[in-house]
This record gives structure tokens, sequence and C-alpha cells, in this order.
């Protein structure tokens, strides 16, 4: 037995292991709310990992907690394929953001066992950790570290909004593993994920081959200024870190505006202050923003544009801004022969595609600068993501899952 061009996946199947997940750690009503390292995600972490164990996969687990479920191929000793995503949602998180890419993986291993075929590379199935950054930042963090973007050490010290320290988390939950967080050598990677936005809906495409990412610039800054009453404080004496962190907020988002025309963006993500209380000025206050653009040319400008607000915005209130964190990634990223056949598949099985750039970050960024990486989009009802009311149907991922198990083999079997 073997996979032909015929063979298909089980989408019932699939649609089942998306409906278990969306019981475990539900949020807002249809949605989820599984922060990393949560009891929720220890949940499904468990329920996974008993998944990828009952299809025959042998189960390893990192320092940074990410889940390695690997088929064994014909030849061992040459390099696997990674398929991959994240279990782990946003605060107000959808059913399918990351998770839909995990389980399509799963799918992928069970519908070779179905057929009895086994690939000439090993296959391994990933769930990375932190992709979402809603409890610990920055997002995708142990996918950098697997690549060497970020130390393990310091990955462990990360803090979330909670006070909870990430590497004592893991110890909580039993998924501080024993595999050291480093990625060896590796033949390919693959991404099946929602689209997160509404091109393919609205299109009424199947699939989405995506070619490239906008070309993104973030920054993470904090502001040092004085606490004083609110009341006899003159205007000329005050420090206020609260008012610095919201002029820089709002003057990214009037840097979007700028660049809109284009499909521009610019978004004022996330402020905190202390005491940010009322009748005493904060003296500290932290924001992240990010810039984004489908010209990395204008990337760079907006870019430059939110550095020196940052500091206008400090001076205004009479405060000092340090960047803390800087972040970049998208561009022309994804191989370009892994591209061409997973089109090369989309054509031969008759399906709607098109050719789309994410505008999303996605663990595939950092697995790019290590490897030879491809990403297939599948639609989302008006593109409504990070959200409780993102949605979509089996038939959202009937194209998505049968090119992605096609590609996987052609690729495996090398």
């Amino acid at each position: 037995m073997s996979i032909t061009p015929d063979t298909r996946v089980d989408l019932d199947r699939f649609w089942s292991t998306i409906e278990a997940s969306a019981e475990i750690g539900q949020g807002r009503p249809g949605g989820l709310s599984r922060l990393t390292l949560g009891d929720a995600d220890r949940d499904m972490r468990d329920l996974f990992r008993s998944w990828c164990e009952a299809a025959g996969l042998t189960v390893e687990v990192d320092a940074a907690g990410n889940i390695f479920g690997r088929r064994a191929g014909t030849d061992n000793s040459l390099p696997p394929i990674l398929i991959g995503s994240h279990l782990d949602t946003q605060i107000n998180g959808g059913r399918f953001d990351g998770i839909a890419g995990v389980l399509a993986g799963l799918e992928v291993i069970r519908s070779l066992n179905d057929a009895g075929h086994v690939t000439r590379r090993p296959i391994v199935v990933v769930d990375w950790t932190n992709e979402e950054g809603a409890r610990f930042s920055p997002p995708m963090v142990a996918s950098g570290c697997f690549v060497g973007k970020y130390d393990i050490d310091w990955v462990h010290d990360l803090i979330g909004d909670d006070g909870a320290r990430f590497g004592d988390e893991l110890e909580r939950i039993g998924y501080n593993g024993t595999a050291p967080c480093k990625a060896g050598e590796i033949d390919a990677y693959f991404e099946l994920h929602i689209e997160q936005g509404p091109i393919l809906d609205a299109e009424k495409r199947q699939v989405g081959i995506v070619t490239g990412g906008y070309p993104v610039r973030g920054m993470r800054a904090s502001f040092k200024g004085q606490t004083a009453h609110t009341g006899p404080t003159p205007m000329d004496l005050r420090k206020n870190a609260l008012a610095a962190g919201a002029r820089w907020l709002t003057a990214v988002d009037d840097i979007g505006w700028d660049f809109a025309v284009h499909d521009g963006k610019a978004t004022a993500a996330r402020l905190t202050a202390w005491p940010n209380k009322p009748g005493i000025l904060s003296d500290t206050a932290e924001a992240v923003c990010d810039v984004r653009h489908p010209d990395p040319i204008t990337t760079r400008a907006m870019a430059e544009k939110m550095r020196r607000a940052l500091f206008e915005s400090a001076a205004r209130c009479g405060c000092e801004a340090v960047i803390e964190d800087e972040w970049e990634w998208g561009g022309d990223i994804f191989d370009h022969e892994m591209i061409d056949g997973i089109r090369d598949e989309a054509v031969r099985m008759g399906f709607n595609w098109r050719d789309i750039q994410s505008q999303a970050g996605h663990d595939a960024y950092f697995l790019a600068t290590h490897c030879p990486t491809a990403m297939i989009f599948t639609p989302c009802e008006n593109g409504i993501t990070h959200n409780n009311e993102e949605n979509c149907t089996p038939e959202s991922f009937l194209a998505g899952l049968n090119i992605l198990l096609h590609a996987v083999v052609k690729r495996a079997d090398r």
C-alpha cells in the first residue's frame, strides 16, 4: 500500500480533533483562552501527546516545551520533514489559529498510516510553545530559541503578566523537556495556517499559496518619569511616563493611517504603567508597537518614524525612553522550490487557489532562517481572527489539508 495521486485525508477525523481542542480552555462564547503554560495549555498538550503516541509517533519535549512527534522513515539518517504550528491562543482567541496547523500535521501522519506508506525521510509534527506571546513576551519565542535567535536561559527567565516565570511554569505543568532546544539539520518545514485575513474568503478561494510575508518591524520601549501628586504639580514639572507611552502609541497609530492607502499598517499594541492609579503620576511605563507594509523600503521608513516618535513623545512629557527590544521578520523568506511544489499540487487537484502574502507573524518565519520553509493558507470567515468569532468549516480545510499531504510526501520521498 502507498499514497497515490488520488489519496485524500479523512476530513471528518481532522474536524473531530478540532472539536476536541475547542473543549479545552474555553473563553468567550465559541472561542478559546488557552494561554501558554497555563492549566488548559497543559491539558491540550497532554491530549495532543496522546494522539501522537496512538499514531505511533515517538514524542520528545525540549527545554522550551516544544513537542515533537516523530514518525520514522525508511532512512532515518536523512534530515526530517517538520510540520508544525501552535496550540496556545490569544486571551480572546479562536478555535483555529495555529491549532489547525498542528492538527493538520497529525492528520498527515494518520493518513500515511491508513495508506501503510512509510516515507523515505522521517516526518516530525511540532507544537511550538508561546507563539502568541499573550502571556509571555515576545511571541514565537520557542521557535526563535530553537533556531538560535534566543538563549534558553533568557527564555526561562521571561516573566508573564501574572508574575509567573516561564521556566517555572514549564516545570509546573510537566513540560520542561530534557532535549536541548536547538535545531539540527532539517530538510524542510511546512506550516498550514488560517489566512487571518479576508482575501481568500472574499474571493471564494479554497487555498492560498504563501509567497512571502509583509516586512514587519516592531519594538518594546520603556519610559522613566517621576511619581508626583496630580493636583499641585505644575505641568512643566511633570514627568508622566504613562502620558509619554500614550503619546507614542497614538503617534504610531497615525503613521499607519499615513501609509494606509498602500496597505501599510501600524499597531499600538500594548501599554502598561506603574503605579497607574488616580491621584499620582506614573513613573514607569512600557509600550509595544509595530509597523508593516508590503514594500520593505517603506517598512523601514515607517520604522524610522516610529523610532523618532518614541523619543519625541518621551521628551514632550519630560521622560526618558529606552528601546528594550526590537524585532523584524517577513519579506521574501520562503523557499521557492517548495512554493512551486505546493502550487503544482493545487493545480493538479483542481482547487481554486491564489498566491498570497502573509501579513501576520508565524513560527515559520523563524524556521525559514534555518531550513527551506513554506506555508499554506486556508480561508476563514470574513478574515476574523484573534477573536472568539473566528470561524471555519470542515470544507475550509479540504484543499489545504490535501495539498499539505501530497506536498509533504513528495518532499519526504525524495
